[in-house]
């Protein structure tokens, strides 16, 4: 995979755009800057003016409408009282813990969990606020696995969580080829059934969203940038909720696109490239 370091930790240019698409859209904090994601977003800025020039879409487009969705979501449920803690997988540079930290303070705990390298990078990099917030954690995690200390059961396990769980992923599944996502969903449901009320939210690609000439030649690009091809697991939902009837988690699709009222990013054209997920344990 072609990718960049931050510190000890290997990250990929995809992560590294999305980070600084979340600085130049007011969602990051300053710790989270990074100079290659500056340089990263300038390099591919003409790209995206000249699509916008001809009225096509962007990437900044579907990375904030997703982005915004999922914050909608887990809003809604921290909110209603549903959830006390949080676990975000895979959480690179994302700024989602600092503000949600700072918004409820001791009321939420907030666990950020990335490959240990990246964990440990990132925990330098938040270090202030860590010190200064007993409910923000960042620790290592290898969610593939269903036990042990660094899996997703084994984290939660240290923390007793009270209430509801809400676990997040944004900008992972497209990476992984099918069997390691549905390992991955058995894991989850597995966490929700030992924790009531429990949500799981993430985007996801469709494939018969996404074949235009457009998505085509992003998906070819992003593929170039990892080294690898970009999985698009499902043609379609019912194929997705097919794929989801062995396991225990009940799934609403949502379109950024039906939130353009509540959500400004999700007017943006390319908003429609991207579905979040929104899941929880079967009745």
């Amino acid at each position: 995979m072609f990718s960049l370091r931050l510190g000890s930790a290997r990250i990929s240019p995809t992560a590294l755009y999305t980070a600084q698409v979340w600085q130049e859209n007011q969602r990051s904090v300053p710790e989270l800057q990074y100079w290659a994601s500056r340089a990263l977003y300038s390099a591919l800025w003409p790209a995206m003016r000249t699509s916008q020039w001809f009225g096509g879409p962007t990437l900044t487009d579907f990375l904030l409408a997703r982005h915004d969705l999922i914050d909608h979501c887990l809003t809604q449920a921290i909110d209603s009282g549903q959830i006390s803690h949080v676990v975000e997988i895979a959480a690179g540079l994302s700024p989602r813990g600092c503000r949600y930290v700072d918004r409820y303070g001791s009321k939420l705990t907030y666990i950020e969990a990335d490959l240990p390298a990246m964990a440990q990078q990132k925990a330098n990099l938040l270090k202030d606020r860590l010190s200064h917030n007993s409910n923000h954690h960042v620790v290592p995690i290898d969610a593939f696995q269903s036990q042990g200390d660094e899996s997703l059961a084994g984290i939660l396990a240290r923390f007793k969580p009270t209430g509801g769980v809400a676990i997040v992923t944004e900008g992972l599944l497209n990476y992984f080829d099918r069997p390691s996502v549905l390992t991955l969903w058995h894991n989850i449901a597995a966490v929700a059934a030992a924790y009531p009320n429990s949500i799981y939210l993430s985007d996801l690609h469709f494939a018969g969203h996404n074949n235009d000439l457009a998505s085509q030649l992003f998906a070819k690009a992003l593929g170039y940038f990892v080294q690898g091809r970009v999985h698009l697991h499902f043609q379609n939902e019912a194929e997705l909720q097919q794929a989801l009837a062995p396991i225990a988690l009940h799934c609403e699709v949502l379109d950024p696109r039906s939130f353009k009222q509540e959500i400004p990013a999700c007017q943006a054209r390319g908003a429609g490239l991207v579905r979040v997920l929104k899941m929880t344990l079967k009745a």
